[in-house]
């Protein structure tokens, strides 16, 4: 992994060359979006996504369902790390990450999902009353 852009967006060397990776499954509040303000618990996401990835060899899974670039030409993937952890996965059940579903069902959505109802019952992150006077959007 080369850097975070964001708590969903990463950029990683394939083959050589440096290509942003877009996380499937998973949105975070924006800290890099030109036409948006930092949003509340952005840089605490980004934070969080830098310190499972920092340093780290990464894999990407690619899901067919939902095409191979989004429409900035971000690539699409899931994120895993050494310890086989899914990095979208992870930062969803911490409370960095809503689950995200763009147009199609993704291959890891009912997982995704249990995992935020899993972080919005226990009130962690996003999910916390006191994180952003209790908005997660």
């Amino acid at each position: 992994m080369l850097s975070v852009t964001d708590g969903d967006t990463i950029r990683v060397s394939v083959n050589g060359q440096s290509t942003r990776v877009r996380l499937i499954g998973i949105d975070t509040p924006e800290v890099k979006d030109p036409g948006t303000p930092v949003q509340c618990f952005g840089r605490e996401a980004s934070k969080r996504a830098e310190e499972l990835m920092t340093g780290a060899q990464v894999w990407l899974e690619y899901d067919p369902s939902q095409g191979r670039h989004d429409r900035f030409g971000r690539t699409l993937a899931y994120v895993w790390l050494n310890d086989n952890l899914l990095v979208n996965h992870q930062m969803v059940s911490e409370g960095f990450a809503h689950e995200y579903t763009y147009d199609d069902p993704y291959k890891y959505r009912d997982s995704f999902r249990d995992a935020q109802q899993a972080a919005q019952t226990a009130e962690v992150g996003l999910w916390d009353p006191d994180t952003c006077a209790g908005k997660t959007n």
